[in-house]
């Protein structure tokens, strides 16, 4: 009998462990970063250092749409084929990850 109230004890002190609260976590801090406007530009505005980059990167891509901010960097709107993508790309035709 006293293995079966000593088993007992054991078994509820173990779980009540789970059941405490810990008031000593820090609150969770959140960082939120604000891109820079895109503003819409035609195809004949896109530097040819990153028309060179997109089809070596993507060969038989078309331009949809191509956007620049304030930093020179550009948001392309791609299709290959039947699928589309944004890519991203800074002045030089280096891509940029976002």
């Amino acid at each position: 009998m006293k293995k079966l109230i000593l088993s007992a004890a054991i078994i509820f002190g173990s779980l009540s462990i789970y059941a405490t609260t810990n008031s000593t976590a820090e609150p969770v801090k959140m960082s939120i970063k604000v891109q820079s406007e895109y503003t819409e530009v035609t195809a004949d505005a896109v530097p040819a250092a990153v028309k060179t980059a997109l089809q070596t990167a993507y060969p038989g891509a078309k331009l949809e749409k191509a956007f620049v901010n304030e930093k020179k960097e550009y948001k392309l709107e791609i299709s290959v084929g039947d699928q589309k993508a944004t890519v991203y790309s800074d002045v030089n035709g280096n891509w940029l990850k976002i």
